[in-house]
């Protein structure tokens, strides 16, 4: 008797002829459904031909194919999620609510270009969802990610590639011409499918999403890919992360190009010469929402040209050459049942409306900030008021107004409570500021809120210390300051409530691997007043070592180009604090890394030189800010005796007689042209020496 053949499994011809066209078909009923949104048959019939083609695999595992509709699931459950980082920053938006507004930011693009530019813009819908990034090596989709902070995100390959629209290889001229492609966009769910997973989920006695974009993110948030693959989830591109590829020097471009390769795009693209034309496709784009099968927030207006987008460059997290012009926000009536107080990480001690369940844009809205006393008295509100509701930019549910007609006269007047509702001890309201604040640096409200910032995924990223089991912490008085998590042990965490054995374990190595974060991640973990995610990486690439910025003095704080009187008060105040100086040596001792920041720095002719810019120039500001630092030298806001050169353009005002009554280096643009002409030499060096 012959051995059974093992190896190569003969496949007949039939049965491939079959599976191939099973592909085919599969992939053009995919292409109609969640592309189109025009299907042809019944998901009855759909689910005939995938079963088909699974038997098929089944009994023939060497006919797969990469790329099989079968393959998009399969892959086991994650613990958890790695972190990605985005080669180029993904930013937000800008918005704009008005047509005031919006001239207000094409006036800003046409005085950032100069004379002489012609400007076009595109226009697509704002989809409300979750934008994400795909990365294609070769032509093959190889990892996708969210958005995250910008800078980093989290890694959803398998999820994404559960996701029928977008595709797992592209065409062979995309992986001659580019290697390495990053497609952009937002993850959805249609209105008509997400009814469809309600009903569902209510069926399966499951608490139904409140909206389409709630669904659509925790649907692709889930460990297990087959849970995301259940989802009717759909992607639609936006752009790519690149300005530099050949053959594609317009985002009008780059989405007809998206569009050829197969990926869904904004089906009202537009490209728009004259900017008056602007306005009214925004009123037909929100005459036409309630009918769309999908949730949008706005139109997204893009400058199309990316040799003008790089000349117009960025602020922080938003690009210069875009904005997004957001619809009103949706407004609704309901009552206050309470005004409570509560108490943040610094202090402030912030007035918040409890409200009847009221929803508003989809979402079911019960608490709205009041933000400070003078707002309580400008609304005149009282507890059992009447208001009016509305989420600001779609998202932040805010008091618009109190409808004072319906009032009862049972209507209970508030007043910001003199003392500290977590602690007791006297709240004050410090001359120049609208907010009361608790001064008692042990609160236990404003000690969880502190736990729960320096945890957050863009300072020391502890993944599963959130605010539940924060105030857990405090409230067992197992962490009195945020260095105290350096020094948890597992029988310590054992004694909380809900609190297993692997799942402390897995805090515990949480925390452990925070000990290794950057600079940047450090100084904002620290949470001091005023230093968010910019200003900490300007203090950071500035200073370069934390000891220097720990030991620095007001007047090289005010050096430091963004950092105003406030923010460096507030830094001193910070590290001279008695209490902060403690926490910090207690993390140094726990082994905590305050690595050296290391930036590359070019030396040149005004290395270390301080320049400050005025008037008007051919170029935005930043360009020449840019062309300053790379060569070694600063920019600073205002003219003193620091300063070695002012850079200025026509009409220089006030600045230009302060350097000139200084003795101060005044240059023209000519001037400092020639200051940094090739022949300075640059030498690239890490910082700081």
């Amino acid at each position: 008797m012959a051995p059974p053949f093992i190896g190569f499994m003969l496949i007949p011809p039939k049965i491939k002829e079959e599976y191939n066209k099973l592909i085919i078909r599969i992939r053009h009923h995919d292409r109609l459904y969640y592309q189109l949104d025009k299907p042809e048959i019944s998901d009855t019939e759909y689910d005939r031909l995938f079963d088909r083609l699974l038997q098929i695999e089944k009994d023939y595992p060497d006919i797969i194919v990469s790329d099989s509709p079968s393959q998009r699931v399969g892959a086991k459950p994650l613990t958890a999620f790695k972190n990605v980082t985005h080669r180029i920053r993904m930013l937000s938006l800008q918005k704009v609510i008005s047509r005031e507004e919006f001239a207000d930011f094409d006036r800003r693009v046409r005085e950032g270009l100069g004379a002489g530019h012609k400007i076009e813009y595109t226009i697509e819908s704002k989809l409300d969802g979750l934008a994400v990034e795909l990365i294609y090596v070769n032509g093959t989709f190889t990892i996708g990610s969210t958005r995250g902070d910008g800078t980093r995100g989290e890694d959803v390959t398998q999820n994404l590639k559960t996701i029928r629209n977008i595709p797992l290889i592209l065409s062979k001229k995309v992986s001659s011409e580019y290697p390495l492609l990053e497609v952009r966009g937002e993850v959805i769910i249609r209105r008509s499918a997400f009814t469809k997973l309600n009903k569902k989920m209510g069926e399966q006695g499951l608490p139904a999403f409140a909206n389409s974009r709630n669904a659509a993110a925790g649907s692709l948030r889930q460990l297990d890919s087959k849970m995301t693959a259940s989802r009717p989830l759909i992607f639609c591109a936006y752009g790519i992360s690149a300005t530099n590829l050949s053959k594609l020097a317009t985002q009008y471009e780059v989405m007809q190009f998206l569009k050829d390769e197969d990926f869904l795009i904004s089906e009202y693209l537009t490209k728009v010469g004259e900017v008056e034309k602007i306005a009214s496709l925004f009123a037909g784009l929100e005459k036409i929402r309630p009918d769309l099968n999908y949730e949008i927030d706005g139109m997204v207006v893009k400058v199309n040209r990316f040799d003008q987008q790089v000349i117009l460059g960025e602020i922080s997290r938003s690009p210069r050459w875009a904005v997004a012009w957001k619809f009103a926000a949706e407004e609704a009536e309901t009552v206050v049942k309470d005004i409570i107080f509560s108490v943040g990480r610094t202090g402030v001690i912030t007035p918040v409306a409890k409200l009847e369940p009221v929803r508003v844009s989809g979402v079911i809205v019960s608490n709205a900030s009041l933000h400070n006393e003078d707002e309580i008295l400008s609304l005149d509100i009282r507890i059992g008021d009447t208001v009016i509701v509305r989420r600001a930019g779609d998202v932040i549910p805010e008091i618009i107004e109190v409808i004072k007609e319906k009032r009862s006269g049972r209507e209970k007047s508030v007043s910001m409570p003199g003392i500290c509702p977590s602690c007791g001890t006297g709240a004050v309201r410090p001359q120049g500021e609208a907010a009361y604040r608790c001064l008692n640096s042990a609160c236990p409200a404003q000690l969880i809120e502190r736990l729960f910032h320096f945890a957050s995924k863009e300072a020391m990223d502890i993944d599963g210390l959130g605010g539940k089991l924060a105030a857990q912490l405090v409230e067992q008085s197992l962490v009195k300051d945020p260095a105290d998590l350096y020094y948890l042990t597992k029988e310590r965490l054992l004694t909380l409530e809900l609190m297993g054995e692997k799942k402390a374990q897995n805090l515990l190595t949480a925390i452990e691997s925070s000990k290794r974060r950057e600079l940047p991640q450090i100084i904002i973990a620290l949470g001091i007043f005023g230093v968010g995610e910019t200003a900490s990486r300007t203090l950071a690439e500035t200073f370069g070592e934390f000891d220097r910025l720990y030991k620095t003095g007001y007047d090289d704080l005010m050096a430091v180009a963004g950092i105003g009187p406030t923010i460096a008060r507030s830094i001193i105040d910070y590290f001279t604090n008695p209490g902060n100086r403690a926490m910090i040596t207690k993390m140094k001792k726990a082994r905590v890394a305050f690595p050296v920041h290391h930036i590359i720095k070019k030396v040149s002719s005004i290395s270390g030189k301080t320049f400050v810019i005025t008037g008007t120039l051919s170029l935005p500001r930043d360009h020449y800010k840019k062309m300053i630092e790379d060569a070694g030298g600063k920019v600073i806001g205002s003219v003193s005796a620091k300063t070695d050169y002012l850079l200025a353009g026509e009409n220089p005002g006030s600045k230009f007689d302060k350097a000139n009554k200084q003795s101060i280096k005044i240059l023209s643009e000519k001037e400092f042209s020639h200051l940094l002409s090739p022949s300075a030499t640059h030498i690239k060096q890490k910082l700081p020496e």
